[in-house]
């Protein structure tokens, strides 16, 4: 393969991410814990854009479990999101594991 047709196929990949990178800005995930009790959306780019807590979880004598279930939820929109990106990436690359990218 020459360089020139090489470079043009690295140019084009980079405006493809950059293109998803903004996309993914926009498209969110939502995670659940303790059957739905607690509710996080989270974006494309790890924020937290919503937390909704259902009012029967909130218990003042167990603080703690009602802390759990919010870790819980949002750690798992944030293992959403970095699957989703992975998905993403898979497609853009052909499947080519391209370390550090995101």
């Amino acid at each position: 393969m020459n360089m020139k047709k090489m470079m043009k196929q690295a140019q084009q990949m980079q405006a493809k991410m950059e293109k998803m990178q903004e996309e993914l800005k926009e498209r969110t995930v939502e995670a659940t814990a303790g059957g739905g009790v607690v509710k996080v959306v989270v974006n494309g780019k790890f924020q937290v854009l919503d937390l909704e807590i259902d009012p029967d979880a909130v218990d003042p004598d167990d603080v703690e479990m009602l802390e759990d279930l919010v870790l819980a939820a949002i750690n798992e929109g944030m293992r959403d999101v970095q699957d989703m990106i992975n998905d993403e990436m898979g497609d853009l690359t052909g499947g080519m594991n391209l370390p550090g990218m995101f």
